[in-house]
């Protein structure tokens, strides 16, 4: 079952591409249409054959650059900045190197109509994506999904939710919590645990056939418990399909290699050596676009300095933070405090569109910080890491990451932030970095619009669909068996 799922994840995927493809074959008469009109011989003393050859480039280049990137939308959950950001640099990529090789080539092509090639197979690209979301939407309404149980009820098991409920592709819809064992009281609320029922195993795999889930997702440390076997056993027996994160999960936040050995699976964790070292083209990317971006943003930070000083006597203040390898350094910011529960409305503004970091730029000058990585945290929660979290100290730390694209802030717990932390170092590239910076002010142009304080956590809502009256019973059940067996 779980390769039927990968089939239709790569499915999507090659139907992605092979619309696109479609789409550039169309989009380039489009765009001679457009810069010509109905004329055959529209480029001087040349026909319209002579945008085959960059017809052709862009066909091999976009196939080249989907495989590379993944650039159909659900790489990392369906997430629109992260769509068009991500459209947005490989066209422009792929727009150079058209031009390039037209100028290498030394053969005259219009430019005006590359570049309405270039904006048409954007809005195409993107168009795609909308409709892949929309039909995967349309499956969802009308039922046609997976309903799923989730067994565990820690940490790893709400994080399976929100990775299920960002990824839409997955075609998933999580109905309920199976809680095993007698230690899952102690985790439930006072009042939820006078309310929980006891069942035997066999009683919870003929209440999940009758209430019509189709698969589990065993996310407990202990998978080969006998209660968990016994389980999985009678699930099987009646249709419903058993997945489960491999433990402990942590482990497998890095490059990985699933071998199968006579029956038996072996993962092997390969070492990363790139993720204990700065990437060669770090530091000038940083220093590069940090001087492109620092006109811009001298202005609303000058100004928000000015008032500072006029209304607190002081416009910058300093934070002592954990930099690379355990390093500390001094963190620049505007003097308006993160942890205050009142602050007048323009302080507030100044935090909800961050402009209170953005002194933060010189920090990356000095080389203390990056424009992209994991963000800084305060020597208080530093000193309560564990030797997985400080795994995140490794590079230096960013004004912005992946953790903060996906709405984590510095209320959110450091093993949160820690996970998609790794999953940037994993996969540092400058497309990435770019895109990371692109989200982030995507974020920043939404945040003006929403009523919520600055530091609202952000959480993912509920489909809504799942049956309410299964998911309380599920969220209470458990076995009994646990001790004796």
């Amino acid at each position: 079952m779980i390769c039927k799922l990968s089939m239709t994840a790569r499915n999507l995927r090659n139907s992605v591409l092979t619309a696109d493809l479609a789409w550039g074959m169309l989009a380039m008469p489009l765009a001679y249409l457009l810069r010509y009109g109905w004329v055959w011989h529209g480029p001087k003393d040349r026909s319209a054959l002579i945008f085959i050859p960059p017809l052709m480039a862009t066909l091999l280049l976009w196939s080249l650059m989907s495989s590379w990137v993944r650039l159909d939308g659900f790489r990392s959950g369906w997430l629109f900045s992260a769509v068009v950001s991500q459209l947005l640099l490989s066209v422009l990529a792929l727009m150079c190197a058209l031009f390039t090789l037209a100028y290498l080539l030394r053969e005259f092509i219009s430019r005006l109509a590359l570049g309405y090639f270039g904006l048409l197979l954007f809005l195409g690209f993107l168009v795609i994506r909308v409709i892949a979301r929309s039909i995967l939407a349309s499956r969802r309404a009308r039922g046609l999904i997976r309903r799923v149980v989730i067994v565990g009820n820690g940490p790893l098991a709400r994080e399976m939710v929100t990775k299920i409920e960002c990824h839409p592709e997955m075609l998933r819809e999580v109905v309920g919590f199976l809680s095993p064992g007698e230690d899952a009281c102690p985790n439930l609320p006072s009042v939820s645990r006078k309310e929980a029922i006891t069942l035997q195993s066999s009683n919870v795999a003929e209440l999940l056939e009758s209430r019509g889930v189709d698969e589990i997702i065993l996310t407990v440390p202990t998978p080969g418990h006998p209660e968990i076997m016994d389980l999985t056993s009678r699930c099987n027996s009646r249709g419903i399909a058993v997945s489960m994160v491999p433990q402990p999960y942590e482990l497998y936040l890095t490059k990985h290699e699933l071998t199968d050995l006579d029956g038996v699976p072996l993962l092997q964790l390969l070492p990363v050596t790139s993720a204990n070292t700065e990437p060669f083209w770090k530091r000038a990317f940083d220093v590069c676009l940090t001087l492109v971006l620092l006109p811009v943003c001298l202005v609303p930070m000058l100004t928000a300095a000015a008032l500072l000083k006029l209304r607190k006597g002081r416009a910058f203040c300093t934070e002592r933070r954990l930099g690379k390898n355990g390093v500390q350094f001094a963190i620049y910011r505007l003097n308006s405090p993160r942890t205050a529960t009142v602050l007048p409305r323009y302080e507030r503004l100044l935090q909800k569109l961050s402009i209170t970091e953005l002194p933060q730029l010189f920090n990356v000058f000095r080389g203390d910080m990056s424009l992209v990585g994991p963000r800084p945290e305060g020597l208080d929660r530093a000193r309560r890491y564990t030797e997985w979290t400080r795994q995140r100290l490794k590079v230096k730390p960013g004004i912005t990451g992946l953790a903060q694209v996906y709405g984590l802030r510095h209320q959110h717990s450091s093993e949160d932030k820690t996970r998609y932390d790794l999953q940037y170092v994993l996969h540092r590239s400058p497309f990435q970095d770019i895109s990371l910076l692109l989200q982030t002010a995507w974020t920043l142009v939404l945040r003006m619009f929403r009523k919520q304080g600055p530091d609202a956590p952000s959480e993912v809502a509920p489909e809504g669909t799942a049956d309410l009256t299964f998911q309380e019973s599920l969220v209470h059940a458990h076995s009994s068996q646990s001790s004796a067996d």
